[in-house]
């Protein structure tokens, strides 16, 4: 085992490297039914499932009875039989009625359980994924906490349609198959082989015609289509990926138009699709490749069935409406059997896209264990109420981050800054102390039966009411008068008329006043503790002081602990220490400010006049 620079041994951070297990199509597809059976909508889904089977065992029978009318329909047509073909005309109606009824009912049911299963895939998803902090934590597991916006929404989708499309269609088909094969078999014996003038049968000769004809396209079909799985799969990820930059353009495109940067944007999204293109070309080949297996098969499919029967008819023993009764069975059978050659493309994009979302459930729902797969931090209550942080150790992509004095303990009303370079891993500690980031070691104790309040440095505002977003915290039934006083104090008084509006208020206000809404959220909880990522010192100057002073008057018994890139000069803090950030990126920000210092030196000397014909004045 080697033994890292940071002092953790074996330590690997999610971020880095995480590679997930990949389950068979047969295990996660079980994962999902099981899940399915326990849910609520099991009974739904059952119910509609058993409705549609009635229907298709129907639709089979009514398919049987109409291969049956082919004998004395064809044969009327042969015999010139005018009354015999009209009367058979009327039964064609009457099983076509039925089938067509059968038809719309089963499309109904169809598209119905589409929906069902989509609700209940996409309901649970939602549910596991904003459960437990798993939103933020699987973002630091690696790739497979990427773009779940896709996974829910459109792999979803794209999974509940795609599943009950082939199931229905390979229960169809085996029902399909059940009632005809028989039929077929039974046919076969009208077909008779005359060599050197001695006559053989071969009992269910169409049977295994039938099956030879199938297996041979759907072998074809799984050699040629195989790697169509792999293709989608990471089609489906540049997809996402696209989506993903051009929501961050589109959210960032003020900033974009203001540097000017229009162009290199441009290019990253070039770039992003070029991939995109470039991986759907190759999907595209795989199924050239496949379409000339499948419509070959087709299109062969035409004449096979005549040309295997035709030995009974030239030879006397078959008539034209039993030659036709023959060949109708023995589509039937075929078309049973080549689900697999028709769906070949079909069920390599559902395997991508069962892969996804299942690899997707089973991180979230393994979160924890994968998080105990290394060095944990612990957490745990401290019996004064202080915030003790006890040879703690935070892990962050670049390696380890550490308190310079070894530990740090924070007394209830006091007020500490932590300060660290950027990429120290500021915001990893706050997480820590959050209880979002387990990754490291030592111990983190934090006061019980207290409220905490955590303030990030981008705020939150969910959307929907002014009222809403200001109970935010800690939930409870302030009054108008509460509410307006609250953000009056840090002046969004402009805002007091507005507290039922249903708004996207991250999109109507500005971040100045996002986080003075934040504080409008700390007046209202009065919580004890307070501890900010950076977000008390990216305050507006205009309102900085007037805000700080809260906690020397409505707060005044709150304790503070902050993360900050540098030391506030307002002397608004009682204690100040140093976070350690990982070794490398500790020796490249002391390279960085030797060769800064010795450039603003340099600039200095070069500004400085040789003589004093005049001073140029540095500011």
């Amino acid at each position: 085992m080697a033994i890292r620079e940071d002092g953790l041994a074996g330590i690997t951070h999610p971020a880095v490297h995480r590679p997930m297990s990949r389950r068979s199509p047969d295990r996660q597809l079980l994962a999902l039914v099981r899940a399915l059976w326990d849910s609520e909508h099991r009974t739904r889904i059952v119910t509609l499932a058993l409705g549609i089977a009635l229907v298709i065992c129907a639709t089979a029978f009514g398919q049987v009875r109409l291969n049956a009318w082919n004998q004395p329909f064809y044969d009327a047509v042969a015999h010139k039989d005018v009354a015999t073909f009209l009367h058979q005309l009327l039964v064609f109606t009457g099983i076509v009625a039925m089938l067509l009824a059968l038809n719309v009912a089963q499309a109904w049911l169809l598209q119905t359980i589409k929906l069902r299963l989509r609700e209940w895939l996409t309901r649970d998803l939602i549910a596991r994924w904003l459960d437990d902090k798993r939103a933020l934590r699987i973002t630091r597991i690696g790739d497979i906490g990427a773009n779940p916006d896709q996974r829910i929404h459109q792999d979803g989708q794209h999974l509940t349609e795609l599943s009950a499309d082939l199931g229905i269609g390979l229960f169809q088909a085996s029902l399909l198959l059940a009632s005809f094969v028989g039929v077929l078999w039974v046919l076969s014996n009208g077909i008779v082989f005359v060599i050197n003038g001695t006559a053989y049968t071969i009992p269910g000769y169409m049977v295994w015609c039938a099956l030879v004809y199938a297996a041979t396209g759907s072998w074809l079909s799984w050699r040629i289509g195989r790697p169509l799985v792999s293709l989608n799969t990471d089609r489906y990820a540049r997809e996402a990926e696209l989506r993903s930059t051009l929501v961050r353009t589109h959210e960032h495109a003020e900033g974009i138009a203001l540097s000017g940067y229009e162009r290199e944007e441009s290019e990253h999204l070039a770039t992003n699709f070029a991939a995109v293109v470039d991986v759907t070309r190759r999907v595209i080949r795989a199924t050239v490749r496949l379409t000339w297996v499948t419509a070959g098969y087709g299109w062969l499919a035409l004449v096979v069935p005549i040309v295997v029967a035709s030995p009974g008819y030239f030879g006397g023993r078959l008539t034209f409406g039993e030659l036709m009764m023959v060949v109708g069975a023995f589509m039937q059978v075929q078309q049973a059997l080549r689900w697999f050659v028709d769906n070949a493309a079909l069920i390599a994009d559902w395997r991508a896209t069962l892969h996804r979302v299942t690899s997707f459930r089973n991180a979230l729902i393994d979160l924890d264990q994968s998080e105990d797969g290394g060095h944990r931090i612990k957490l745990a209550a401290d019996a004064e109420g202080h915030i003790r942080l006890e040879n703690l150790k935070v892990m962050t992509p670049a390696g380890a981050a550490r308190i310079a004095e070894g530990s740090l303990d924070v007394a209830p009303g006091e007020r500490v800054l932590i300060i660290g370079k950027p990429g120290s891993g500021k915001t990893t500690l706050f997480l820590a102390i959050a209880g979002l980031s387990a990754w490291g070691s030592g111990q983190i104790l934090l006061p019980g039966g207290t409220r905490m309040a955590f303030m990030s440095q981008r705020p939150y505002v969910p959307p929907g009411s002014l009222r809403a977003a200001l109970r935010l915290l800690f939930p409870s039934d302030e009054t108008d008068a509460a509410l307006s006083a609250a953000l009056t104090r840090v002046g969004l008084d402009y805002l007091t008329e507005s507290l039922d509006r249903a708004e996207r208020w991250d999109m109507q206000l500005t971040i100045g006043e996002q986080h003075r809404l934040g504080f409008a959220r700390l007046l209202l909880a009065k919580p004890s503790w307070v501890i900010s990522d950076n977000a008390l010192d990216l305050l507006d100057e205009e309102f900085s002081e007037g805000l700080l002073s809260i906690f020397d008057h409505e707060l005044a018994g709150t304790a503070v602990l902050s993360l900050a890139p540098r030391q506030s000069a307002s002397g608004f803090y009682q204690r100040i220490v140093n976070l350690v950030g990982p070794e490398r990126l500790h020796k490249r920000w002391q390279a960085k400010d030797t060769f800064l210092g010795a450039g603003r030196s340099s600039l200095r000397n070069s500004l400085a006049p040789p003589d004093s014909r005049g001073a140029i004045p540095l500011g």
